[in-house]
């Protein structure tokens, strides 16, 4: 049984590692679409889209408004910034790790190239 007290960071990164839904966020990154022109896109079910759909949701990537009998879903960028901030943080830490492993290189090789 799946724990209802998840992590929206863990959603984030749950709902990104899929490129499928990478495929959706950056179709939505340009304009909002309704359900059925993203799952135009695509080459699964129409469930299989909404599937898709209801992880974002979730995640709270994607705001929905209905439109009629449309769901028009538009990109919620804020929590793809909290992922990227907490990526960035190890990102300074590699670049500080492969900048003393090259010093450290450069030191037992005698400055040699």
């Amino acid at each position: 049984m799946k724990s209802k007290t998840r992590l929206r960071g863990t959603d984030v990164f749950a709902a990104i590692g899929d490129p499928t839904r990478r495929r959706v966020l950056d179709m939505l990154s340009s304009q909002s679409l309704a359900a059925g022109e993203i799952a135009m896109h695509f080459q699964v079910s129409r469930p299989a889209i909404s599937q898709h759909l209801h992880v974002l949701r979730r995640a709270k990537l994607v705001a929905v408004q209905k439109k009629g009998r449309e769901h028009i879903y538009r990109l919620n960028p804020e929590p793809l910034q909290e992922a990227y901030d907490w990526i960035e943080h190890y990102s300074e830490f590699w670049n500080a790790r492969i900048g003393a492993l090259g010093k450290f290189l450069d030191r037992i090789s005698g400055g040699k190239k």
